[in-house]
């Protein structure tokens, strides 16, 4: 196996080196790979290794590995440096070889090299000092290979006299010197013919011993004075102590042991996710659009709950347990669901935070007009108004769009943070940057199967731990699950939830949402939070837009496409309902939206399901009335919209409540009521209920009380009397509907999980600049007239030199290599072609940033012409 960048060249002896070596697109192929070396591009090939060696660079980088090329990694580490990649080979697929290892080992260790991580030809793999150190066994950082140190390390310790006693025991000529009995031992040990014999002598408890520590931890406590069997074991360098009672079985014993394999158990290839049910598609996708519809009546009757002002805001954000419990009463759900409700319409910013400032004025008097601080509490947000007006298709685009791409992540309600905090739905702290990859790739993997085929869940959660292996220090609840294994989880449930999927198979508007998302065209065009500054005065353009504006923009184009696929699928809204003599009305189907809000005003909802069954009552009716209708509006409305002749019972019910509806008014003197029929007043005052309102007769027909009006309403509501509250000029108050709404808000930001994508424009740029950078630092200078720095250090000229070799340049057209310190101080080296002298500046084109720019002559620190090379 040979690699082209290594092939025909003379074998680098550093990274740096060997990026030299590489093609432009190799150079990009590593930037995109590993986006965090590009903040701030750096300023040539050296600065570009030195940055891919760094901690948390090379963290970020493994972190991305798959199994089996986390496990070539691991097995590098473990391996002498540098090492072939025969010996790689040796210890993934071990003495008896493994055709699996041998088909997968060579795109391995290709991701490897593509992302810096490993360097150097297929004789001489050399893993990167970090990731070596990272990866490497040590006490206090055991290897993920169970692997002790080698014998070397293990025995770095000891006195030359005990080596000389190992190597003796173990059958050995004794050496002169400690190296070369060191040497001969791991020969011996590394030596299948002669450590089979040695172990042959063995006792069968000194082999026992042994089996135990094989697959790791290396590492064993023994006493003070040792048995038997583990004296034959320390004497002959089997075990070798490291601190007062502990030993470790060196590494090259364990890999004789293990049969030469690093690993128990390799895992080349990724586990298959078989289909583990298969249904008709037109059966999925018909039960993914009943979840889809029912998805959006849910999120409508949930802000519909909050139209008037929803829950108050914690002092710390977002919604308390109680509230969240009354909310999954409201919306009949379990807690957790109810929590991903809310926060998909907050992703969708149909909900938000009013910011604690009321505008609407009061209807009783002029003194409360304007805004004023109110306690901060959740509404709906007047995109919620347009989304309403919307088809029904359009609105679940909307939803699954925003769902798709949202980092937040309800699945952690009801936890607790790392400060021991619990997590509230709607808080600040429910952003988790990896969950829009870890849903895409969810949904990816159900659409590589047939159509109409479910996976099982299992088997796709196995996939993702093969492809991103949990790693030491990551998050995990009480179960043991890591927080990528949680959000697959969390995945599968919500994409049920909302109509993506359909009895766990991917719809075909899932698979629409996946093949042509704004994400996808979008991939790889994020923008960073200003632009990409090279050396402080200047920056490269061709910068892109962050992952996440997909829910705060919108994008009406393909929403319209997921709706024109959905559509069909929806059943046609009814225009009429079934009036029953129980007081119910049976809606059969989704209804018209006119007719649907007229009706949510006049009953109430019984019970959901395939057919929505209305409950009038008296408080609904009264309701009705509230809000401006008559009774022969009323009438005319159920006439209107009934297949079955109106009840009389119902016909009864709004006359009764009619005729008592407006009976009473109430109005503001501070407040006052005021009646026609006196004895009704009569009748009020002498009601012990009555007292809490302090009400005093004015008039044989009004009522003064020391209340507000809205407490008089509800305290005589509360008695059973059905009053109504008047305007100043005495006529009967209206109270609007969808009274309110929060300011002006747009949907959250997803939180963008590190460094944004470079775009194809940028990684040119990038690669341009640190190719013209490295040819101004590499490339071989001419002696100036006068004594120059030292290599590597910016030269030095003085300034008739400076100007005079600067014009010469531009009469002959010859590059110069001029040292520049910019103005907020950064020094930097640059190759120039000057173009024009004058007033105390040149005009050149840089080399390093591949454009026109004009410096300041006496910011030149000094020149040199370049030699030939």
């Amino acid at each position: 196996m040979t690699t082209e960048s290594t092939a025909g060249t003379a074998a680098p002896r550093t990274l740096a080196e060997e990026l030299r070596q590489r093609d432009d697109a190799s150079l990009a192929t590593l930037l995109r790979a590993r986006p965090d070396l590009l903040s701030p591009v750096p300023n040539d090939l050296t600065q570009l290794a030195t940055r891919a060696g760094t901690r948390a660079s090379v963290v970020r980088a493994l972190g991305r590995l798959d199994t089996f090329a986390l496990q070539a990694a691991e097995a590098l580490a473990v391996a002498p440096e540098p090492a072939s990649y025969e010996a790689l080979r040796a210890l993934l697929a071990g003495d008896d070889g493994d055709a699996a290892v041998d088909g997968a080992l060579p795109g391995a260790v290709a991701t490897l090299r593509a992302q810096a991580l490993v360097w150097g030809g297929d004789e001489r793999l050399r893993l990167v000092r970090t990731a070596r150190e990272l990866l490497a066994p040590s006490p206090q950082h055991p290897s993920p290979t169970g692997l002790g140190p080698a014998v070397a390390e293990a025995t770095s310790g000891m006195s030359p006299g005990r080596v000389q006693q190992l190597i003796e025991a173990a059958g050995l000529t004794s050496t002169h010197d400690a190296v070369s009995a060191v040497s001969a031992l791991t020969e011996l040990f590394t030596d299948r013919t002669r450590m089979s014999a040695l172990l042959d002598d063995a006792p069968v408890d000194a082999l026992d011993v042994l089996g135990r520590l094989t697959w790791g931890p290396p590492y064993g406590q023994v006493t003070a004075d040792p048995a038997a069997h583990l004296r034959w074991l320390l004497d002959r360098g089997l075990l070798v102590p490291t601190s007062p009672g502990t030993v470790v079985l060196p590494r090259e014993v364990a890999l004789h042991l293990r049969g030469g394999r690093a690993h128990r158990t390799t895992h080349p290839l990724p586990p298959e996710v078989p289909p583990a049910a298969e249904h008709r598609p037109r059966v999925v996708d018909a039960t993914a659009a009943g979840q889809a519809l029912a998805a959006v009546a849910t999120v409508e009757e949930l802000l519909k709950e909050w139209h008037e002002g929803g829950p108050a805001v914690l002092r710390a954000g977002g919604l308390s347990v109680r509230d969240l419990k009354r909310t999954a009463v409201a919306l009949d759900a379990p807690e957790p669901t109810a929590a991903f409700w809310v926060e998909l319409a907050y992703a969708a910013g149909l909900l938000a935070s009013d910011g604690g400032f009321e505008g609407a004025s009061s209807p009783y008097g002029e003194g409360d007009a304007g805004p004023r601080r109110a306690e901060e509490r959740y509404a709906a947000t007047p995109a919620y108004d347009d989304w309403l007006e919307l088809p029904a298709a359009e609105r679940w685009a909307r939803l699954a769009v925003a769902w798709l791409a949202a980092t937040r992540t309800p699945g952690l309600v009801g936890g607790r943070d790392g400060k021991d905090r619990v997590l509230s739905a709607l808080g600040p702290h429910l952003d988790r940057s990896g969950a829009p990859e870890v849903r895409r790739r969810v949904l990816d993997l159900l659409a590589g199967l047939p159509q109409g085929a479910a996976a099982d869940p299992e088997a796709v959660l196995a996939r993702l731990r093969w492809e991103r292996p949990l790693r030491v220090g990551a998050t995990s609840d009480p179960s043991g699950d890591d927080l990528r294994t949680r959000l697959a989880r969390w995945t599968l449930d919500e994409a049920e939830l909302l109509g993506v999927t359909g009895r766990g198979a991917l719809s075909a508007t899932g698979r629409a949402l996946l093949s042509d998302t704004p994400h996808r065209a979008r991939e790889g065009h994020r923008t960073h939070d200003g632009h990409t500054a090279l050396d402080g005065h200047s920056a490269l353009e061709g910068h892109s837009t962050r992952e996440g504006h997909t829910a705060r923009e919108g994008h009406p184009a393909f929403e319209r496409t997921l709706a024109a696929l959905l559509a069909p699928l929806l059943p046609e809204p009814l225009d009429h309902v079934l009036l029953q003599a129980d007081l119910t009305a049976v809606a059969p189907g989704p209804l018209e939206r006119p007719l649907a809000e007229t009706l949510g005003v006049l009953a109430d909802v019984e019970s959901k399901g395939g057919a929505t069954v209305y409950r009038f009552t008296p408080g609904s009716v009264r309701r009705a009335l509230d809000a401006g209708r008559t009774a022969t509006d009323l009438h005319t409305f159920l006439q209107t919209h009934s297949r079955t002749p109106v009840p009389q019972p119902l016909s009864y019910l709004i006359d009764d409540v009619a005729r008592r509806h407006g009976h009473l008014r109430i109005g503001a003197a501070s407040a006052y009521v005021r009646c026609d029929d006196d004895s009704v007043l009569g009748e009020i005052l002498a009601d012990k209920r009555a007292a809490a309102l302090r009400l005093r007769r004015l008039a044989p027909t009004v009522l003064a009380a020391q209340a507000d009006p809205a407490a008089l309403l509800d305290g005589l509501r509360s008695m059973g009397f059905a009053p109504s509250a008047e305007t100043p000029e005495g006529d009967v108050l209206i109270a609007p509907a969808h009274a309110h709404r929060t300011p002006p808000r747009t949907a959250p930001a997803p939180v963008p999980e590190g460094p944004p994508l470079p775009d194809d424009t940028l990684l040119g740029a990038a690669v341009r600049a640190i190719r013209a950078g490295d040819m101004a630092s590499t490339a071989p200078k001419r002696p100036a007239p006068t004594p120059t720095s030292a290599p590597g250090e910016l030269p030095r000229t003085t300034s008739a030199e400076t100007l005079a070799t600067m014009q010469a340049a531009v009469l002959t057209g010859d590059a110069l290599w001029i040292g520049y310190v910019n103005a907020e101080g950064t020094a930097s080296q640059r190759v120039i072609a000057p173009v024009r002298v004058e007033g105390g500046f040149v005009t050149a084109y840089d080399h390093t940033a591949d454009e026109v720019r004009t410096y300041p002559l006496h910011r030149v620190t000094g020149v040199a012409e370049l030699g030939e090379d």
